[in-house]
């Protein structure tokens, strides 16, 4: 009949959605504390699985497979595939073509193989060249993701009752990888956040700073705090600190029309003069450091495990902070009108939404967000802040948030990728003596395909994507218009 209801939806998310308040926050509870008290066998495993991803993939799709097979067979898992993976398709195209082109760069620009072609000996110059790419890529996958045949050893040796120390030394390369894509989660979703209102936040780097110089003065500033106080309190002030500087901007836009590009540029400039005149004057703490002194133990964000694994609790918050800046966008009043004004102004402001006021809150949230990129690395990684921090973070935002499309899970993915990268620049460079500017162009490749699709789709003769999958990305208003 017409008007027959359709069947509720039942499972275990229906379920807790019908739960009181109050059981629904012990459950949390008590789900959070699991997670707190499990979060170094936790950590400790998805090391070893980002490790190991060859093997964890071929499990998944085994996995896959065997759900598939009372699903409805191949074409179910055909269709599953599809839909989730279409979107990728030319990010990783993208990734493929900027890894041939890096490798072109290291196989010809060294002078061993210039001396050989020079001798007419093009064999034993070509040998040389792919020598070079195997050994400089074979560096830079260890380097950022371990070595496959180790971590199996040292996995069956703790297995066997031999002690963790040689599996948690296994494991450095895929630690340091998620190390370096925390202050990128951080700063992406920043960038990401802004783009979704229509805002270029270009000044993320120097909001990077602020958040840091505030983060650190809370941490050394106060002494005898307990963790549960001290830790908390740098946290916020660093992303405050980092919110109102990035506000400056928004407001400068929302009052008088001054374009966030310039502003957040100049900004820029601003907090590393302020900066660079703190930390050589008031807050040097050895005459000639031009540094702070180091933040009190209770300040610092606590690692997962010992060393040389330094993978810190800021990878959890900067996943929590994709999380919420996710529902904030899709799943909250503020986020719809902040999507909205990025969308079109003026019908927002038909519609009655306040678009200077959404101005100022994207600029502030999106300073917050940099501000503990900032933060994650003072109370992290340095425990103080040095004169000459700056690491390009910021401005490899914008590159992050453009990879991910605007979307946090995508910033996300983009900023793993970056840190992977940015993790075996270094042993290729120890190791196979390949400059780790390579890996800068690399990166820079990878930026010029995805904001140029149509080169991958040209080289690799993919159909145009329909116009109802195209998700457009708005960088920003406003440029004369």
């Amino acid at each position: 009949m017409a008007d027959k209801q359709a069947p509720s939806k039942s499972g275990w998310g229906q379920r807790i959605v019908q739960l009181p308040l109050w059981a629904r926050l012990a459950c949390a509870a008590v789900l959070t504390s699991a997670i707190v008290l499990l979060s170094k066998w936790l950590i400790l495993l998805l090391l070893v699985a980002l490790g190991l991803w060859p093997i964890v993939l071929l499990i998944g799709l085994v996995v896959l497979g065997l759900v598939s097979s009372r699903r409805g067979g191949w074409p179910w898992m055909r269709a599953w595939l599809s839909a989730r993976l279409r979107g990728l398709v030319v990010p990783t195209l993208s990734v493929a073509m900027a890894l041939l082109i890096g490798g072109l760069v290291i196989m010809f620009t060294d002078r061993a193989v210039y001396k050989a072609l020079g001798d007419g000996l093009v064999g034993e110059a070509l040998g040389l060249a792919f020598g070079n790419l195997a050994r400089a890529y074979a560096a830079l996958y260890q380097g950022a993701l371990g070595d496959p045949f180790r971590i199996l050893t040292a996995l069956g040796r703790w297995l066997g009752g031999e002690g963790i120390q040689r599996l948690v030394g296994a494991v450095r390369g895929p630690s340091d990888s998620l190390v370096q894509s925390v202050p990128y989660i951080f700063a992406g979703l920043a960038v990401a956040l802004g783009f979704r209102t229509g805002l270029f936040n270009i000044g993320a780097e120097g909001q990077i700073g602020i958040g840091w110089l505030a983060a650190v003065i809370i941490g050394f500033s106060f002494t005898g705090l307990p963790a549960a106080i001290h830790l908390p309190l740098s946290i916020v002030v660093g992303a405050i600190a980092g919110g109102l500087w990035a506000s400056i901007a928004g407001i400068l836009k929302a009052r008088t029309g001054a374009h966030e590009v310039i502003t957040t540029i100049m900004l820029n400039y601003v907090s590393f003069r302020l900066s660079d005149w703190l930390l050589c004057g008031p807050l040097e703490f050895t005459q000639g450091t031009c540094r702070t002194r180091d933040i009190a133990t209770s300040a610092y964000l606590p690692r997962f495990l010992d060393h040389p694994v330094t993978l810190h609790w800021g990878f959890v918050m900067a996943l929590l902070a994709a999380v919420v800046a996710a529902w904030f966008l899709f799943r909250t009043t503020w986020g719809f009108e902040l999507r909205t004004v990025g969308a079109n102004p003026d019908a927002a402001r038909y519609g009655g939404m306040s678009v200077a006021g959404n101005y100022t809150l994207a600029m502030f949230l999106s300073g917050c967000l940099a501000g503990l990129a900032g933060v994650s690395q003072g109370l992290g990684i340095t425990h103080n802040i040095a004169l000459g921090f700056s690491a390009g973070y910021g401005f490899d935002s914008i590159a992050l948030a453009l990879l991910g499309k605007s979307h946090p899970a995508g910033v996300v993915a983009a900023s793993i990728l970056f840190g992977v990268l940015r993790a075996g620049a270094g042993r290729m460079q120890s190791v196979a003596g390949i400059p780790t500017e390579i890996v800068q162009i690399v990166q820079s490749l990878v930026i010029v395909f995805i904001a140029a699709p149509a080169i991958i789709r040209a080289i690799y003769r993919l159909r145009e994507a329909r116009r109802e999958e195209i998700e457009v990305t708005i960088l920003s208003r406003g440029w004369g218009a």
